[in-house]
């Protein structure tokens, strides 16, 4: 571990101060507190750039002098800034931090509602492309999404920093997403410099830095910020289809042991108003076997009428009857958008579980009672141990929820994140400067 180096001092060519140099020579300039000017250091002649005032000073989370290890290395934080952007007429800060290694150099950090982020400055160029119509940027290979377009402004500094830093300065940035990384761009004049960074909870910064008190806790969606939910989604249905394969197989399979056994089946006519008892029985068949499901299936010749039926299964040894009845109606027409039908000229139901023993059926139809002397023929077909495939579908359905509400969850997540970009709904959306 290399061994800590002991800061410099100088006096405030202004007020006469002490003003601590912790970046050996390698810091362009430096606050004076007590006055608030701002030094140019980069020579020996020592000399004010600025002097600024601001209502109340800002206290750092990170006290300048403070050390912390971050990537196995020591930094120490040499600097502190606020900066803003305004956003229809709202100003949103946040406050960075500068860090110093005399052999790695410098790199930064960021705070943000309590969102944190570790900063590198690019040696190289990212390139800006397009990606699903939308601005973004790449780097190594990595496709970063266009996020914010904003004029931000240097509000209070404290501290050194290795560029000649400003009270007022601006800069155009440009902020790319590809979470938990971006990439940032800040253009002054005609430079431009990038930088990488990664997002940090509170908590790693302050274990990093050993910080005595707990740092404030974060507030909404960041940018950058990963999403506890990154790669639930896709996992959750991958798990969805292997258990819908599975129940496939379990539905197929079932379905070939089923016996699906006709037993009775016969044509009738019933005419509405005729004289006699309008219900009938039919002859007792037999239902073999173990207990189990019977479906009984009416076909009609109805068209443009309805009629009722009214079933009894009843065992003819026992007396029990299974009662349930059944409307049946069709219609069809034509109007301004074409041909219509409406309803079906037949119906089934299925009784669940049925003993076996020997049966016969009670049937009571009925037809529209003001329009006596219309008939209908129907037929009745009862078979024994047939697929019942509702239990698969609500199983289906069962599956799929979990999966369901992890992507919910997901695309909520997400829509916060972009609520607060250039490409939220209610944005009215100049892209095109986006890139300017």
């Amino acid at each position: 571990m290399s061994t800590p180096v002991k800061a410099k001092a100088l006096n405030c060519p202004n007020c006469g101060g002490t003003v601590q140099l912790r970046g050996l020579g390698q810091a362009l300039s430096a606050v004076c507190i007590q006055c608030l000017s701002i030094i140019d250091t980069s020579s020996a002649e020592l000399r004010i750039i600025q002097q600024f005032k601001v209502k109340e000073r800002v206290a750092p989370l990170i006290p300048l002098g403070t050390r912390g290890k971050l990537h196995g290395a020591d930094y120490e934080a040499i600097g502190f800034q606020t900066r803003q952007i305004m956003v229809e007429g709202t100003a949103y800060e946040w406050r960075e931090y500068v860090l110093f290694n005399p052999y790695k150099g410098f790199r930064y950090l960021s705070e943000y509602d309590g969102h944190w982020n570790d900063i590198k400055p690019l040696t190289g160029l990212p390139e800006r492309v397009s990606h699903q119509g939308k601005p973004a940027a790449t780097w190594l290979g990595k496709t970063y999404r266009h996020f914010q377009n904003a004029d931000a402004e240097t509000t209070y500094v404290m501290g050194e920093f290795p560029w000649k830093v400003m009270v007022g300065e601006r800069a155009i940035t440009d902020d790319y997403v590809a979470p938990p990384d971006m990439l940032s761009s800040e253009k002054t004049g005609s430079e431009v410099n990038w930088s990488h960074g990664v997002y940090m909870a509170g908590e790693q910064v302050r274990a990093a830095f050993s910080l005595p008190n707990p740092l404030p806790p974060s507030r909404g969606v960041f940018a950058n910020q990963p999403s506890p939910h990154a790669g639930k989604p896709g996992s959750a249905w991958r798990t969805a289809v292997l258990l819908w394969a599975a129940l496939a197989m379990v539905m197929f399979g079932s379905s070939l042991l089923m016996g699906q056994k006709e037993v009775f089946k016969q044509m009738f006519t019933f005419t509405q108003g005729s004289r006699g008892e309008p219900s009938l029985v039919t002859g007792a068949f037999d239902l073999d076997g173990r207990e189990t499901n019977v479906e009984l299936s009416v076909r009609t010749d109805l068209d443009n009428r309805w009629a009722y039926f009214n079933f009894a299964l009843i065992n003819e040894k026992t007396g029990q009857a299974y009662d349930f009845g059944r409307e049946v109606s069709y219609y069809r027409g034509r109007d301004s958008d074409g041909d219509w039908t409406e309803g079906s000229s037949g119906d089934t139901v299925l009784i669940p579980s049925v003993p076996a023993g020997r049966y016969y059926l009670r049937v009571e139809p009925e037809m529209d009672p003001s329009r006596p002397g219309q008939s209908m023929r129907y037929s009745l077909t009862l078979r024994r141990d047939v697929p019942w495939n509702l239990p698969f579908f609500v199983a289906f359905i069962l599956i799929a929820i979990p999966a369901i509400l992890i992507t919910l969850r997901s695309a909520g997540f997400e829509s916060r994140r972009w609520a607060e970009s250039d490409y939220a709904p209610s944005s009215s959306g100049d892209d095109e400067d986006d890139d300017e």
